[in-house]
């Protein structure tokens, strides 16, 4: 078995290389291919990686490589999480919204939307040598964000792929902890888009154990998410956290007006990771990893290929089409919820209709995100403004008319679709 990391250079890395061991037995892989086209940061994490492996007695062939093609060649999942733009892209997603009194965020809104359309075209790009070079069998693993928006332009064009988040397994280890258990008799069944997602069911051993969990929790589970303990109880779910930027909107824009932008936190993050990388005598993933963002990455990742490889059956949190599982929503939509792992591909689990302030919310995002893959592929402003005019963060004429503007003349190097069309005044 070949995998294949494409944006390997990324402070994720370690994370994965960290679960292969945990997956041996069922992953037997011959061939790790990390690539990335940023040199330096790629010999680094490369360098990590060899020696995380050697630890782990891994027999196999590691490749570090900036050829796109050598680590495809042959691979049998593909795994990819890239940043188009790196984290002075990120910036921008984050504080060009502001400038318009909008929410900067890199995975939703009009900051999202900006990554989107950087985003899909070059992960299609990928996606189309991997078709050439690796194969129709090939399965692309998407953890590259925004996830539900470039898993749907994998999906529309043909492509094997699932998306993927870490959300879902964060609060199952967060209530497995609570219920005192083993992390894997724990199902969160989170249903939505993703970044979008309530938990209305935690299912130990298969029976229902939220409400107790709330009862017992309900104020911590609240302050994970940072949302009131009163919201939590009259929804009957646990909201992701990304939905504080829908439920508390205009306190999360006071906080980010006053305060430093994640992507400045992170940059430094990513700076000291990489320091500690360099280090010759580290050979395991450091504790400052989690603080990065990318906590379980490793867990999921590796479960999810593994369960792939050998059509295990279980369930996991995934981003599929929805295929009729959630009602009120297109068959074609990707939603974010568990499914059965077969080695044909992840099967969703139906699901009870949405409550109608939680299915109001999704379809009015769904729809943004139909329009935000026809932007990125069109490269026309107009496509653009009429996503942003669908989305519930920005959904103002005012408003759009001018992000679109910015958020389009300041990722001009990484939007040449967008470049090549005539800007009418």
């Amino acid at each position: 078995m070949k995998i294949a990391v494409v944006g390997a250079g990324s402070t994720y890395t370690p994370e994965l290389v960290s679960g292969l061991s945990r997956e041996r037995e069922r992953l037997a892989v011959d061939e790790l291919a990390l690539h990335d086209i940023a040199a330096e940061r790629r010999d680094v994490v490369g360098t990590l990686a060899a020696r995380m492996l050697k630890r782990q007695s891994f027999d196999g062939e590691l490749v570090v490589t900036g050829e796109l093609d050598r680590a495809l060649d042959g691979a049998d999942f593909v795994l990819v999480q890239i940043r188009v733009g790196g984290q002075l892209a990120r910036l921008s997603d984050e504080t060009i919204p502001l400038a318009c009194g909008c929410i900067g965020q890199e995975t939703t809104g009009a900051g999202g939307f900006a990554k989107a359309l950087r985003t899909v075209p070059v992960v299609l790009e990928i996606a189309e040598r991997v078709r050439e070079l690796a194969g129709s069998e090939a399965w692309i693993v998407d953890f590259t964000n925004p996830v539900g928006i470039v898993t749907r332009a994998l999906l529309d064009a043909g492509h094997r792929a699932v998306g993927l988040c870490n959300v879902a397994i964060g609060l199952q280890r967060t209530s497995a902890r609570f219920l005192g258990v083993e992390p894997g008799r724990v199902l969160v069944d989170q249903v939505g888009l993703n970044h979008l997602t309530w938990v209305r069911r935690v299912l130990l051993d298969g029976e229902d154990v939220l409400p107790e969990l709330m009862a017992d929790h309900g104020d911590e589970y609240a302050e994970h998410v940072g949302l009131p303990r009163r919201l939590l109880d009259e929804l009957g779910a646990i909201p992701s956290y990304y939905l504080r930027y829908f439920y508390a909107h205009d306190d999360v824009l006071a906080e980010q007006l006053a305060g430093v932008p994640r992507a400045a936190t992170v940059a430094e993050i990513e700076r000291e990771l990489l320091e500690l990388y360099r280090d010759p005598t580290l050979d395991e993933k450091p504790a400052l990893l989690e603080q990065r963002g990318g906590a379980f990455y490793s867990e999921v990742a590796t479960a999810l290929v593994a369960s792939l490889a050998d059509g295990r059956g279980d369930a996991q949190v995934v981003d599929i089409r929805n295929a009729g599982a959630v009602p009120g929503l297109a068959d074609d939509d990707v939603v974010e919820l568990p499914g059965r792992i077969e080695a044909t591909g992840p099967v969703p689990l139906p699901q009870p209709p949405l409550a109608p302030e939680l299915l109001g919310l999704v379809q009015h995002v769904a729809a943004y995100e139909r329009l935000a893959v026809s932007a990125a592929l069109s490269g026309d402003r107009e496509d653009a403004r009429k996503a942003l005019l669908a989305h519930p963060l920005v959904g103002q004429w005012g408003l759009v008319e001018d992000l679109v503007d910015r958020l389009v003349d300041a990722d001009a190097e990484h939007l040449p679709l967008f470049a090549s069309k005539e800007v009418v005044a």
